[in-house]
């Protein structure tokens, strides 16, 4: 029996549940939900079951949730995509409307911590004063008035707060070092006790139980992060918490009743845990025990919150053909409720599994990635390349709606963790440093004639699709390598470094000197960054080019995509160009998201020959 093909609208629409969040109390649930097209706030009764929405966002998604206190929602939200992101209160015993309680006219604010042991207020941060530096702001949850708590200096780039809301740690930089500032309390100024480059990591995580040490991710002495305790006394890493030799650590669970951590993660080609705590980890087995004979024993468990008592836990059930399945677990009682499925209206009978891979790139670098392939077909398969957006980020193993996209039209799907992908330690972060258009889209290009040398993808038909870096991937692979593909779709993608490095948000600008040894320098090397900036390069190609861009873009401004768009069209190479003026770093949008997808299925059946949902397959010419 044909496989049946899954409209773009199913894959790529709202999920039904997302960012399901406890109250601190255990007695109320929210997550967020589509109401009218727009993601809004779902208010859930623990204990009746009832439930009802709490807000009536209409012209912008809700973008982040949380619990201020057990009475108490505070959530975030942008305008057509500026990412000057709002903060707004919510009291769910009040039929009152949301608060705005951050400036409006291009401030960008954000949560810096919930205090979960206090009810009286949280830390927030907004660029008000300085559209370059963010100040930390106490957040009065009665009145919503904001107190100035922590005033950036002009050079911080982060702040951690300890257990009862004193800001007691910054991190400064002066573009390539950070100097690590701390002070016991709140009546002291901050002093420096610790400097290192960029390239190293030093991140501090949270706090003791005391307050006089805390926990931080640290590669100093080491080539992968580990999780550390550390001595601001002593300013050394005094016992390892957490480590492997292969994988960085990533962030820590913490227990705010016990106040200490309870699992530190890590990925290796899926997310994993190394447990601290014998009772979460029994608590973790008892929820996968539950799970795991509903979905399948390839599904993966993720801890995501839990009540300040910890009798209650919300997990996610993910895996490459499940879509986030959220669960509600008692532990008195040992009980499992389903919260809800992300997608419930898509089986995993119709999904196309994804395995991990690796290969060797043409420096010899071991190279992991991620191959899915149709349900039905017969090799070599047409491949879409699909490189991850950062760089400095990764791909993980789940499901991805876009994979399941191409798979289903009938296209084997590549994603690679190219040189600089994050996780994989200090060396292979650096190997990326100024190769931009270079060795990182060599290990792009070594992957797909590792799958045509192995006879797994057709060589003639090769695309490739990606956003932000990955944009610029698909822009430099038809560049400099015109050959290998068929066609490319670049969404919100960098054409010129020049230009792209010029106009950076204000708040990336302390950041500017890293960027230097990262990307290239604007003073010294713009030769070399001209000569990986494929709008310079525009002549080679000659695949069809389909571009997709946000007006309000405010990390790759509008401006890369309408270069690249008039370099090509001037030459007469044909490309296609669509702008929303209500999006921005991508499209957020449920109506963009999923007209973009059906736009680019229908082009990928034109070059490269698959099917579409409209019930026609195109064999390409």
């Amino acid at each position: 029996m044909p496989v049946r093909c899954i409209p773009a609208d199913d894959l790529f629409r709202y999920p039904a549940i997302a960012q399901v969040r406890i109250a601190p109390n255990g007695q109320h649930l929210a997550w967020l939900a589509p109401r009218d097209g727009v993601l809004n706030v779902w208010l859930h009764d623990i204990t009746t079951g009832i439930g009802r929405f709490v807000t009536n966002e209409r012209d912008r998604s809700i973008q982040h949730v949380a619990w201020a206190n057990s009475r108490m929602l505070v959530f975030l939200r942008d305008s057509g995509g500026d990412e000057n992101f709002q903060l707004f209160l919510l009291d769910i015993t009040r039929d009152e409307p949301p608060r705005r309680c951050t400036p409006d006219g291009g401030v960008r604010a954000g949560i810096l911590d919930t205090l979960p042991n206090r009810s009286d207020r949280i830390l927030v941060t907004h660029n008000g004063r300085n559209r370059h530096l963010f100040d930390v702001y106490a957040l009065d949850l009665d009145s919503g008035e904001l107190t100035l708590v922590a005033e950036n200096p002009g050079s911080v780039t982060g702040w951690l707060a300890d257990h009862e809301g004193v800001v007691r740690i910054a991190i400064a930089t002066d573009g390539a070092n950070q100097t690590l500032l701390y002070r016991h309390t709140d009546r002291e100024p901050f002093v420096p006790i610790v400097t290192t480059n960029f390239r190293t990591t030093l991140e501090p995580l949270s706090f003791t139980a005391d307050g006089t040490r805390f926990y931080v991710r640290s590669n100093r002495g080491r080539d992968t992060a580990a999780v550390y305790l550390f001595d601001p006394i002593t300013t050394r890493e005094e016992e390892l918490i957490a480590a492997s030799d292969t994988y960085d650590m990533g962030d820590i669970l913490y227990s705010e009743r016990d106040r200490r951590p309870t699992a530190a993660t890590f990925i290796s080609w899926k997310h994993e845990y190394v447990w601290l705590s014998p009772q979460w980890h029994t608590i973790w087995e008892r929820i996968t025990a539950h799970v795991l004979p509903t979905v399948g024993d390839r599904a993966l468990v993720a801890i995501s919150d839990w009540s300040l008592e910890e009798e209650w836990f919300v997990a996610a059930v993910t895996a490459d053909v499940l879509p986030p399945l959220y669960v509600l677990y008692h532990v008195p009682t040992d009980t499992l409720t389903e919260l809800g499925r992300a997608m419930p209206h898509i089986s995993p009978d119709e999904l196309a599994p994804t395995q991990p891979i690796q290969y060797r790139s043409r420096d010899s670098m071991l190279i992991r990635g991620y191959l899915t392939l149709p349900l039905e077909h017969t090799k070599p398969v047409p491949l879409v390349v699909l490189p991850h957006g950062g760089p400095w980020t990764r791909d993980v193993w789940g499901f991805n709606p876009a994979v399941q996209l191409f798979a289903n039209r009938g296209y084997g799907v590549l994603q690679m963790d190219y040189r600089g992908s994050t996780g994989y330690g200090r060396r292979f972060w650096e190997a990326s440093f100024k190769q931009w258009g270079r060795a990182m889209q060599d290990d792009i290009t070594d992957g797909v004639r590792w799958l045509v040398t192995n006879g797994v993808a057709d060589p003639d038909r090769v695309s490739i699709v990606g956003g932000s870096y990955g944009g610029y991937a698909v822009l430099a692979g038809l560049t400099f390598t015109p050959d290998l593909y068929r066609c490319g779709v670049d969404i919100v993608g960098v054409s010129n470094l020049i230009t792209f490095r010029k106009t950076i948000p204000p708040y990336w600008a302390p950041l500017n000197q890293m960027m230097d040894e990262m990307i290239g320098s604007l003073e010294t090397e713009e030769e070399m960054l001209r000569a990986v900036s494929p709008v310079f390069h525009a002549a080679n190609i000659r695949a069809p080019l389909l571009v997709f861009q946000g007006a309000n873009d405010p990390r790759v401004n509008k401006a890369e995509s309408d270069q690249i768009v008039e370099a090509l069209r001037s030459r007469g190479i044909p490309v296609e160009y669509h702008v929303r003026d209500d999006e921005g770093h991508g499209f957020l949008d449920e109506h963009n998201r999923v007209w973009m997808y059906r736009t680019i299925e229908q082009f990928l059946a034109e070059h490269l020959g698959g099917r579409t949902c409209n019930g026609t397959e195109t064999t390409a010419s």
